[in-house]
């Protein structure tokens, strides 16, 4: 889709209803179907941004996916509507009234922002990304809120804002970029100006250095549902904090600047960190809340003889510690009957889906492996999750 008018006319409007829950084996009998009384450009642009929307219903929602326009890069770079929504909250309970969204994409964060009630100001300089996020703008009716404008952030005064939101891209023409300077724009003009503000929030990679965090901000690492979806660097809060928040919840856990945790033997339970929590280097932090300690050091599990409640981990009883050896795993899960297996890994080289097939689990039972490393060693630990009485 190059052009978005046509999909905002009366009769773009009426098809995209027509083809909005076509089934994709049913795609081009539909499209030739359609094509006997509509423009062939038009149905092919409504089956595409039939097909975005769904794929943005697991971001945004049915309701609104169903509603708003996007762009393939759109689905995939723009915030999830909970990651969103619960920044926007940051920006409120700092008493943020006006923010400017820079590289606003879509829209997705700007919307966030317009229904906690902040007036944005959202550039994007793509022409047709702007026209996205000004459609997305209008079909959820938040227009008195939202300004969008097209053009290059690097231009855009941000005078008269209480704070700044940036979200440079991190993709090129290769893929994604982990190199901040390389970001468009750079980090460093997005620190700069983020200086420049009141106060500040940028968007960046989950796998930033901590190195290149700058003095003056706060970092903080973001998961929702156990997985991470972004850190976000903080001008004008808590210079040099660094937290770790799980979504839902929110649930953020703070670092105390503790020491690594000591390497022990294996426990009864062994804890795996949420992914946030272990970006953002917060590993002792849990180790401290369920009085344990590391299974090797440089491998974020956590191994304690007791079970101890953490909302920042998941607890496993393990049963089963061997050196790696396939054949004796093999052995004990045809032993126990284990048909259902979870392969986790953490410093193995050995691929789950790899393991599974020399192991062919059978039975009705259910087992976890994690392949890691204790003390240097290669082992494997069997175990089970601890069901929350």
């Amino acid at each position: 889709m190059n052009d978005l008018a046509p999909l905002l006319t009366p009769e773009g409007r009426a098809l995209l209803d027509e083809v909005r829950d076509t089934d994709p084996a049913q795609e081009l009998a539909v499209a030739t179907r359609l094509r006997r009384e509509h423009p062939a450009e038009l149905v092919s642009a409504a089956l595409g941004q039939a097909r975005l929307r769904q794929r943005a219903v697991a971001k945004f929602g049915a309701e609104d996916a169903g509603r708003m326009f996007f762009t393939p890069n759109g689905v995939e770079q723009s915030t999830r509507a909970s990651v969103a929504a619960y920044r926007a909250r940051r920006f409120t309970e700092l008493g943020i009234t006006s923010v400017a969204d820079l590289c606003c994409g879509i829209g997705g964060d700007a919307i966030a922002l317009a229904r906690a009630g902040i007036r944005v100001l959202a550039v994007d300089r793509d022409p047709l990304t702007a026209a996205v996020a000004r459609a997305n703008t209008d079909a959820l009716g938040l227009g008195e809120l939202i300004e969008v404008r097209e053009a290059d952030v690097t231009e855009v005064s941000t005078e008269g804002y209480d704070a700044v939101f940036a979200d440079p891209a991190r993709r090129g023409g290769r893929g994604r970029v982990f190199d901040p300077e390389a970001y468009s724009p750079p980090l460093s003009w997005a620190v700069a100006t983020a200086l420049a503000a009141p106060r500040a929030a940028l968007k960046v990679a989950p796998g930033i250095p901590h190195e290149a965090v700058p003095a003056e901000a706060e970092a903080e690492w973001i998961s929702d549902g156990g997985d991470v979806k972004e850190a976000v660097l903080w001008f004008g809060t808590e210079p040099g904090l660094v937290r770790a928040t799980l979504l839902p919840g929110p649930r953020t856990l703070r670092s105390r600047s503790l020491p690594d945790p000591p390497v022990r033997p294996v426990g009864r339970y062994l804890y795996e960190p949420d992914g946030a929590v272990i970006r953002a280097h917060l590993v002792a932090e849990v180790a401290e809340e369920v009085g344990g300690g590391l299974l090797d050091e440089t491998i974020a599990y956590v191994t304690s003889d007791e079970l101890r409640a953490t909302e920042y981990a998941t607890p496993y009883e393990i049963t089963d510690r061997i050196p790696f050896n396939v054949k004796r795993l093999k052995a004990l899960l045809r032993e126990r009957r284990v048909g259902v297996l979870t392969v986790k890994k953490r410093g193995s080289a050995v691929e789950p889906e790899e393991l599974r097939r020399k192991v062919k689990p059978q039975g009705p039972n259910a087992a976890t492996v994690f392949l890691t490393r204790v003390a240097g060693a290669p082992t494997m630990l069997i175990g089970r999750p601890v069901r929350a009485s």
